[in-house]
């Protein structure tokens, strides 16, 4: 491993609170593409299969936000614990439901009530936060290398999730999803001294961490990179099984996160220059750029070369909309802030899954490539728009102030 990665591990406990939260993390690669490939075999319907992981994505977005605001007030152990019970719970009932024929409407209420899970991504980046506040340098390893085990999350995550559901039974994607949530959330908030402290007065003045502008430019824009991300998930499961290879979709999907495993990996040992605004409104174009060479594919091996090369701007952006998050909101409110970007991406991916879906049944699957194309076009538009808020001076922290290009005082001294 290199250099920069192993000083990072260095500190006490960061090892095992960052391997908690890769399997906590899981089951967010797995239960969306789960739930498509799931209801999809046993009705043949994309439509049903697209709306229902969007409405997954929905009531993610909606709870989530209201669990990390309660998690930096009372944290993570006390808030955790019951989220995932309640989601596990949600989840359990939708399969229950979709094995035995139940009507539709019971599919969309158990689903409505599985967002209550547990941002993992967000409180593993709030122990980073915590433990090198004030050091620019280590957080931009940090959130480099939570990007890596993203997407090795995105990696072996559909591939378990659809060739359980396609080989064993339907349901045995989603049902692994549960154990393994459970699993890492118990593991991590029983990690007691790395846990960020509570904050039950928020630096700002109260209200939602969404009333910081810089804030909202990165979750508008995420919204529409989630959209990316959940139609090309969704467009090439179809688009497999036109082809007639459908349980090669997982290792298609695998392949556009090791583009981005790979460029995360190389991201967080660069020294960087000049504005992290600056860098964030280029990864987004890049995103954008990257996406346009799927509408020309015309088998697996095209899509797949296609697939790596738009991986490759992904990590580069998060890592860095990671950064620019922790830069703009006070860290009283940070792990709601991290997890309003994930709320965008999943708003995003639900729009993604839908439209997707409804393309892929109206028009076939490699037109419907033309969604995440024009999503792209949508994130570059509105990072354009906002880039200006992130140039805005950050707020004073501890006795430090951020200046544009991501560095505080304490770390020049």
């Amino acid at each position: 491993m290199p250099s920069p990665y192993r000083a990072l591990f260095a500190a006490p406990g960061s090892g095992l609170f960052s391997a908690a939260g890769a399997l906590g993390r899981i089951p967010f690669a797995m239960t969306g593409i789960g739930i498509v490939t799931m209801v999809s075999q046993l009705t043949g319907r994309y439509g049903i299969a697209g709306a229902l992981s969007a409405t997954l994505a929905l009531s993610t977005a909606l709870l989530g936000p209201q669990i990390s605001r309660l998690v930096d007030r009372y944290g993570q152990a006390r808030v955790l614990r019951p989220a995932a019970l309640v989601a596990v719970a949600s989840v359990s009932g939708l399969l229950l439901c979709a094995t035995r024929s139940a009507p539709t409407w019971t599919l969309f209420l158990f689903t409505a009530t599985a967002g209550c899970v547990p941002s993992v991504g967000a409180m593993v980046r709030a122990r980073w936060a915590h433990i090198h506040r004030g050091a620019p340098r280590e957080l931009h390893t940090a959130y480099s290398w939570e990007s890596i085990v993203d997407e090795i999350c995105f990696i072996c995550g559909p591939i378990v999730a659809i060739t359980l559901s396609t080989a064993w039974f339907p349901a045995a994607g989603p049902l692994l999803a549960s154990a393994l949530l459970l699993t890492g959330v118990f593991w991590l908030t029983s990690q007691r001294a790395t846990e960020p402290p509570v904050h039950p007065r928020p630096e700002h003045g109260g209200g939602s961490a969404l009333r910081i502008p810089a804030l909202r430019v990165l979750a508008l824009t995420a919204v529409a990179t989630g959209t990316v991300f959940g139609s090309v998930d969704v467009v090439t499961v179809a688009f497999a099984e036109e082809q007639g290879a459908k349980a090669a979709a997982g290792p298609l999907l695998a392949v556009y996160a090791l583009g981005s495993c790979g460029a995360a990996a190389v991201f967080g040992l660069l020294r960087l220059k000049g504005p992290a605004g600056r860098r964030w409104l280029m990864g987004v174009t890049a995103t954008a750029v990257s996406i346009i060479p799927l509408l020309l594919v015309g088998n697996l091996i095209v899509l797949a070369v296609a697939l790596f090369v738009a991986g490759l701007a992904v990590a580069p952006t998060m890592v860095t909309t990671m950064a620019l998050v922790e830069r703009h909101v006070p860290r009283s409110s940070l792990t709601e802030g991290m997890t309003w970007v994930g709320t965008g991406l999943a708003v995003g991916v639900a729009l993604g899954f839908s439209s997707g879906g409804w393309a892929i049944d109206a028009y076939g699957a490699e037109t419907a490539y033309t969604v995440p194309t024009i999503a792209g076009a949508v994130a570059a538009m509105v990072a354009f728009l906002g880039y200006r808020r992130l140039r805005e001076p950050a707020p004073a922290r501890e006795g430090r102030r951020v200046d544009e290009h991501g560095t505080s005082d304490a770390s020049m001294a």
